[in-house]
């Protein structure tokens, strides 16, 4: 039995393909209310009280990303830079989306359920011009563009009208981002266990909200919000993951008591409290040893983009009658359109963003450099943990130094004046 420290590679490994896979997951659920499937409910709701089968990847989604982020946090990176890595992942994709939902989506849905273009430009209510500049920062503020939709499935059979009903989360995984950010700055990260309980005590809440323990919202406005918990808790379960992970143990057994129980729990109850975690160590457990998949995403990793397109395409969709022709055809036709448009996405918009990652201004380069030294005392007075281990590196590099070697003579006669640095290329450019 190993651990999954000593298991788990980042270079080796199926998360690519457990992303993409749960993004179909939730495709498959929202199919019920968007296209009257599954009898107009979401697919997993026909035997779990507690939570769809979109919910419960939308569970690994977080966890996974608790793992992966956290890890990423406990890396030399400083904080700003964190947040710059964060932001490049997210808003780029994100802005695309809204755009296309504005300007090319919503008009031509709009024309095919009124017939001409009167009334969607000089909107009152929702107007398509507000979309990108109420919904861009992450949290959806406008639903709706123009008061369209009342033809289509979900609105004649829920009363109600989304163009992206799958983007709430965006928020609340940006929250997480800087819920992580807070606890490598308090040191939490270093210090383990400051960082173990912190996520175990959201895990813990987590639970105090499923068995209606307490009034949870009286501590804070932000649990008056079951799905904080609901999404923080499978996060704070993958940073335990990142935190710990040589003293988890990645074992065949375990996985098979872990799907019994989240399968047991998904259908007789308790799937919230206890079966999400059980689900979760799957997830890992698949991602260690299905290394045959790790080239899964060499093409790009599809899955955020097919996850914040897939609803909007599937109401778009309704507008031409799609769902009636059939579950098959409905889903080879949105399985196909979420991938050539996740196709588009990554190459023209995500990986070139991706590729700035590390980019800083000269200004700003400049100003870091001067203020190297002030910053770092600062960082070493707020994290001791990051000053011990730093003196730690400098006392192992002298430890290990090799004695200084005496210059070789050098005859004056046959020594040039001066030869280009070379590097191991051999090329001048590849020197200092």
């Amino acid at each position: 039995m190993t651990s999954l420290k000593e298991s788990f590679d980042p270079r080796s490994n199926s998360i690519g393909f457990l992303r993409w896979l749960m993004a179909f997951m939730v495709i498959f659920s929202h199919a019920g209310p968007l296209g009257g499937f599954y009898g107009g409910q979401d697919l997993g709701t026909q035997w779990s009280t507690e939570q769809s089968l979109g919910g419960v990847a939308v569970a690994g989604f977080f966890f996974l990303s608790g793992f992966l982020i956290t890890k990423s946090k406990m890396g030399r990176a400083s904080t700003p830079r964190y947040f710059w890595r964060r932001i490049m992942r997210i808003f780029p994709g994100w802005f695309l989306i809204l755009l296309v939902t504005a300007f090319v989506l919503a008009p031509i849905a709009w024309m095919r359920e009124s017939g001409s273009m009167n009334g969607f430009w000089d909107a009152t209510v929702d107007s398509p011009l507000t979309y990108f500049s109420n919904n861009m920062w992450l949290p959806l503020n406008q639903h709706n563009i123009a008061g369209m939709g009342t033809s289509i499935p979900f609105y004649t059979d829920h009363g109600g009208f989304e163009w992206n009903g799958s983007a709430w989360t965006l928020a609340f995984e940006f929250g997480c981002y800087i819920l992580v950010a807070v606890l490598g700055v308090i040191g939490a990260l270093s210090n383990r266990l400051i960082g173990g309980i912190i996520s175990t005590g959201i895990i813990l809440l987590a639970m105090m909200q499923w068995f209606g323990i307490g009034n949870l919202g009286a501590l804070t406005g932000a649990f008056g919000d079951y799905r904080v918990l609901l999404l923080y808790a499978p996060f704070a379960f993958g940073i335990l993951f990142a935190l710990f992970g040589e003293k988890i143990p990645i074992d065949n057994r375990l996985a098979i008591a872990c799907v019994l129980i989240g399968g047991f729990t998904y259908v007789k109850g308790g799937w919230l409290i206890v079966g999400q975690y059980a689900f979760c160590y799957v997830l890992m457990w698949f991602a260690i040893k299905a290394t045959r998949l790790k080239n899964w995403d060499k093409h790009g990793d599809f899955s955020y983009g097919i996850y914040i397109i897939a609803w909007p395409l599937m109401q778009f969709s309704a507008y031409f009658g799609l769902h009636e022709a059939g579950w098959l055809v409905y889903h080879l036709v949105i399985v196909a359109g979420c991938h050539a448009y996740a196709y588009l996405s990554w190459h023209l918009i995500e990986r070139p963003a991706l590729q700035l990652k590390d980019w800083t201004p000269r200004w700003l380069a400049a100003l870091l450099a001067r203020s190297a030294r002030p910053r770092g005392v600062a960082l070493d007075w707020l994290d001791p943990a990051r000053a011990t281990a730093k003196a730690g590196r400098s006392a192992q590099a002298d430890s290990v130094s090799p004695a200084p070697r005496r210059p070789a003579a050098v005859s004056i006669e046959r020594a040039p004046e001066y030869a280009p640095a070379t590097g191991s290329s051999g090329s001048p450019e590849a020197g200092p």
